[in-house]
Formats: C-alpha cells, sequence, structure tokens
C-alpha cells in the first residue's frame, strides 16, 4: 500500500487478511464476480463485525439469489436506486461504485444521463413540496 491516504483507517490488506476477514472478503469477490476487495469493505475490515454486518445486510438486498431469495426487484432495479440515493447523499465512492456496476450491467452514458436526470428531478421536486409544506393529497391505495 502507498503513503497517499485512502480513508481515516489504515484499509485492511487483501491479502494478509484471515478468519472472518477472509472469509468474508471471498465472499464478496465470488459475489460480486470481482477480482479485488474494494476499498470500502478494507475500511470496514478494521471492525470485523461490522465489516460482517454491512455485508450480511448487503448481499441480502443486493444479491439475493446469493442467499437463495428471489427478489420482485431485477439488478438493474436495484443499482439504480443505489446510484439514485448515493447521488443524493452525495457519496461519490458509491456513486462511482454502483455506476460501475450498471455500466457492466451495459447501461451506456446517455441511460445514465436519464438516471441522473430523474434523481435531479425528484431532487428539486421533493425540496419545493416540503419548502412549501404541502399536505399529500395523493395516497396509495391499502391493500
Amino acid at each position: 500500500m502507498n503513503d497517499e491516504r485512502q480513508a481515516t483507517v489504515r484499509l485492511v490488506d487483501e491479502l494478509g487478511a484471515s478468519g472472518k476477514v477472509r472469509q468474508i472478503f471471498d465472499d464478496i469477490k465470488a459475489t460480486k464476480g470481482i477480482d479485488r476487495v474494494p476499498a470500502l469493505w478494507r475500511a470496514l475490515a478494521t471492525a470485523p463485525d461490522e465489516l460482517e454486518l454491512v455485508w450480511t445486510s448487503l448481499k441480502a438486498r443486493m444479491h439475493p439469489e446469493a442467499v437463495g431469495r428471489e427478489s420482485n426487484l431485477d439488478a438493474k432495479t436495484r443499482e439504480i436506486i443505489a446510484l439514485a440515493v448515493s447521488a443524493t447523499n452525495g457519496c461519490s465512492y458509491c456513486v462511482n461504485s454502483h455506476t460501475a456496476a450498471l455500466r457492466k450491467q451495459g447501461v451506456d452514458q446517455e441511460t445514465l444521463g436519464e438516471i441522473m436526470g430523474i434523481v435531479s428531478l425528484f431532487n428539486s421536486t421533493n425540496a419545493l413540496a416540503e419548502g412549501y409544506q404541502v399536505e399529500p393529497d395523493v395516497f396509495p391505495p391499502l391493500d
């Protein structure tokens, strides 16, 4: 690892990981079909129980087939939601990660632009509705 700072903690070296961290790192790579463990997971590995908690939750939601669960949302839709929330929250790490995942699924630049346009539109209209304190008058049906 170089001397350039990558996080507020020293990232766990992927090759030196052992025990629970090694198992989770291997699972991350296998589940995501990648050949290295991304920096976020290496940062979380400084607290192995937190790494396990976050990975278990993410795997169940973003890769449900890997835990034997069916989702009503396809993989692309799940990534679009993740990208939209990441952009809204201002997380450049997550925006890049979910954009890369969408590009891997065949989403082109024009489609990414359309996604970002919708994100921008609803960030704006949400702020307007909240700023005007408009009371809801359109409701979903109750099942």
